[in-house]
């Protein structure tokens, strides 16, 4: 089943994005940095989840680790 369609959508805060895909924290902020030299287009952007928090969907998170091994 795809992921997307499952009705197990599920939220990963930093702490787990970072056990998940092994990079450090400034890491991950530099591939979401446009202005970085390590900035990644296709990195899953995170969603604000408050006015102070954001999460990353666990599915667009697997579905670019899996992009990787290909």
């Amino acid at each position: 089943m795809n992921p997307t369609q499952s009705n197990d959508v599920k939220i990963l805060r930093l702490p787990a994005v970072i056990e998940t895909c092994g990079l450090s924290r400034s890491t991950i902020y530099e591939m979401l940095n446009p202005k970085s030299r390590r900035y990644k287009p296709d990195f899953p952007k995170p969603i604000k989840l408050s006015s102070s928090s954001v999460g990353w969907f666990q599915h667009e998170l697997n579905a670019w680790l899996l992009s990787k091994k290909a």
